[in-house]
């Protein structure tokens, strides 16, 4: 007999992009070595189905499952997106807008001239210091020009997508049903615990029984399985992030569009506008302590220019922190079950991938055991509250004034230590990416990030009290940077 481990069967609870994504990633790892993967899903309950975003890691995702961008894309409706055009947080002349990218490989040439020039700025010197003018990305998307450069140029920028939610969860559902994972439309009536506490099956309407050996919840906000069923405990996030309602808007397309999500500054929170190649995605995230869903609704109708129009409005509850314990007994929570946090940058399928591939790994190097779950959780928790320091940084560094949600975002003091040591970092002039590395164990974001955040709000001293650069202190080349960026554009 064979003293190898065997892959583990695999049941996870719920569909949807989160669930489908998990079993294609499972399934891709055990599948060839004798392992399963089942996916339970009820017809008759909805998907969340707005994060219409990502990060370049879905992009990582579809290469890894060997699916091209011309294949899925068009059954998705979906388009490139370089960054996020981020508009109206901050009132300080000059710096009404700015773009984040994502990190690719031109900026390694272009960045570092950014972070000098901000290191000025922070100084009170008055130099060239708003991030736009350092990143291809951002002048791609001004321009209106994707991601894929000419043959000649092999330096193409990092990039993310926008889609479909319900037709993407479609897609990935048909492509891993094809691999071989087990699709049973099911609704679930209870969890079957063990004496233990792990989970010994899913009992199902019409009395179905369906074992597994690991069970992973993609069960929504609802967490049936980590959190009804097994008790995990969930921790908000509340006193960090205020907001915790949605109403959404569909509307149709006006006129060319962008490769980049909107985030518009509103009176109790922030709109995104998201293109997809059938319509534009639009919703406003708002604190309901500070604005009642009516308003919120009709601030949204005002702004899309939809006061009179008779499109429904959907209007959704965000559960916004994560569980304790992303791994908890034989139960890997995943999606909206494990946590979440407001779409400002786009993380929720980011979090996805990356647990699912971290928990192939842990499990694997355990022999198929649960040996390296603390660790797991450990990591799980870090990349959520790493996210979660990064999200509330919008929101405490904005630069406006006109409204008691933004006053009360701006004098929040609920800031974990990470966060309180990059604003001490930059506001004593520090070096950022050293304190970055020492705040957070695995930093979610670069150095170039947390300068475009600060920088893109122009967080410096006030305008009145910046000076010329002394004798002896050169700014840096920001001319030769756009030319060089101007002639990077070409290319594309």
């Amino acid at each position: 007999m064979s003293d190898t481990p065997t892959p583990p069967n695999v049941v996870v609870l719920g569909g949807g992009s989160a669930g489908w994504i998990t079993a294609c990633l499972l399934h891709q790892a055990w599948g060839p070595k004798g392992g399963s993967v089942t996916v339970v899903e009820s017809p008759g309950i909805g998907i969340i189905g707005v994060g219409e975003g990502s990060t370049p890691q879905l992009k990582a995702f579809f290469d890894q499952i060997g699916v091209a961008e011309s294949e899925w894309m068009p059954a998705c409706d979906a388009t490139h997106k370089l960054g996020i055009r981020f508009t109206g947080w901050s009132e300080r002349p000059g710096y009404e807008s700015y773009f984040h990218p994502f990190p690719g490989p031109v900026d390694q040439h272009s960045e570092p001239a950014f972070v000098h020039n901000a290191a000025l700025a922070r100084r009170g010197i008055d130099v060239p210091a708003h991030p736009d003018g350092y990143y291809l990305a951002s002048l791609l998307a001004g321009e209106g020009k994707g991601p894929e450069a000419a043959p000649t140029f092999p330096f193409a920028p990092s990039y993310g997508y926008h889609f479909d939610a319900h037709k993407l969860g479609a897609f990935l559902r048909d492509h891993a049903t094809a691999k071989g994972v087990v699709h049973l439309p099911r609704k679930v009536d209870e969890v079957e615990l063990t004496p233990d506490g792990d989970v010994a099956a899913l009992l199902c309407e019409g009395g179905e029984r369906i074992e597994g050996d690991i069970f992973v919840d993609c069960s929504g906000f609802r967490s049936i399985i980590a959190q009804q069923a097994m008790g995990e405990r969930f921790i908000p996030f509340g006193e960090n992030l205020f907001n915790d309602r949605a109403v959404v808007l569909p509307t149709e397309h006006a006129g060319p569009w962008k490769p980049q999500t909107e985030s518009i500054a509103m009176s109790a929170g922030w709109r995104w506008a998201i293109p997809l190649t059938s319509r534009i995605g639009n919703g406003y995230v708002y604190s309901s302590a500070h604005i009642s869903d009516d308003d919120a609704e009709a601030e949204l109708r005002a702004a899309l220019g939809m006061q009179d129009s008779d499109v429904a409005a959907r209007k959704l509850h965000m559960k916004v922190g994560r569980v304790e314990n992303s791994w908890t007994g034989n139960c890997l929570a995943a999606g909206l079950a494990q946590g979440f946090i407001e779409p400002l940058e786009a993380t929720a399928l980011h979090i996805v991938i990356a647990t699912a591939l971290e928990f192939v790994q842990a499990y694997e190097a355990g022999g198929f055991t649960a040996q390296h779950r603390d660790q797991f959780n450990t990591n799980a928790a870090t990349r959520y509250e790493a996210v979660r320091d990064y999200i509330v940084g919008h929101y405490r560094l904005n630069q406006r004034s006109d409204s008691d949600y933004w006053r009360a975002n701006a004098a929040n003091q609920r800031l974990s230590d990470g966060l309180k040591a990059m604003m001490t970092a930059w506001f004593t002039h520090a070096d950022m990416a050293q304190t970055n590395a020492t705040a957070y164990e695995n930093p979610a974001y670069s150095n170039g990030s947390w300068h475009c955040l600060f920088a893109g709000y122009g967080t410096f001293p006030p305008v009145e009290k910046m000076q010329a650069a002394p004798a002896g202190i050169a700014s840096a080349d920001s001319e030769g940077v756009a030319r060089m960026l101007a002639a990077c554009a070409l290319n594309f």
